[in-house]
């Protein structure tokens, strides 16, 4: 039961100092967006947006909340234009990511860039909607050319179970601009905040995440052949992840033979 209290103290006040974050930034992004040029604010606004989200996730850790390994996303600072695509298990998937690299270019829907906390902060750091294929191509191309890392989700939406089905929005962007795809595997044992989890559910922490690098794909000829073989990498990864998951896990029946 006091367990279960302090749980539900710390998912309140990691909700209530996200909002914060997100309000104080806004804040400043309205400041700046009409004071700085385009690269100016773009850059500020991205590294705004690192700055926010790693404070948010260090705070968290630090009251027992996360456990997190993202330390392989470092190594893409500096590597140029990249297309990131990551499996999306749960909302903070775009959280962690973003709070390591310092040129990411997050793809939204146009609901989310229209939200009071986020659209300033999006508007200054040059975030793209998702309204249009073709458009988010075109303007996805304008800021790959200047090193920009894109954050494209392959399934458009989170998880429904380990894997949903892919779109082929990834595939076209790639070949439509000539830059590679990361893929990105997040490994997420709690599956809070994914598909169906009610906001009233109070999970269990710490929570553990993992996001790692995996294959680097070339521009494809042929989308659709890319996003079945994509899906087919992906659904082996989270295979393999999930079977080291298991085991890893004591085994209950011998740990009790040993304290007997």
């Amino acid at each position: 039961m006091i367990a279960r209290a302090c749980n539900a103290f710390v998912l309140a006040f990691g909700a209530l100092l996200l909002a914060l974050i997100c309000f104080s930034w806004a804040i400043v992004a309205v400041v700046l967006l009409p004071l700085t040029t385009i690269g100016r604010g773009r850059r500020a606004g991205r590294l705004g947006a690192m700055y926010c989200f790693r404070t948010w996730l260090a705070t968290m850790e630090a009251l027992g909340a996360l456990r997190l390994d993202l330390s392989e996303l470092d190594t893409l600072r500096g590597s140029g234009a990249l297309i990131l695509a990551p499996n999306h298990p749960s909302l903070l998937d775009a959280v962690f990511i973003v709070s390591r690299l310092p040129d990411a270019l997050c793809v939204m829907k146009g609901s989310l860039l229209r939200n009071f906390l986020l659209a300033p902060a999006a508007r200054l750091a040059r975030y793209l909607p998702n309204d249009s294929l073709r458009r988010l191509i075109s303007r996805a191309a304008r800021e790959l050319e200047l090193g920009g890392q894109l954050l494209l989700f392959p399934e458009g939406t989170r998880s429904v179970g380990t894997l949903g089905p892919l779109t082929e929005a990834v595939g076209a962007v790639s070949r439509g601009t000539g830059v590679p795809v990361q893929a990105l595997v997040i490994e997420d044992e709690a599956r809070f905040l994914g598909k169906g989890w009610p906001l009233t559910r109070i999970p269990a922490f710490p929570l553990s995440y993992r996001v790692r690098l995996g294959r680097r794909f070339d521009p494809p000829a042929d989308v659709r052949a890319f996003t079945l073989e994509l899906e087919r990498y992906f659904a082996r990864e989270l295979a393999a992840a999930s079977t080291a998951q298991v085991s890893a896990m004591p085994n209950v029946e011998s740990a009790t033979h040993i304290r007997g």
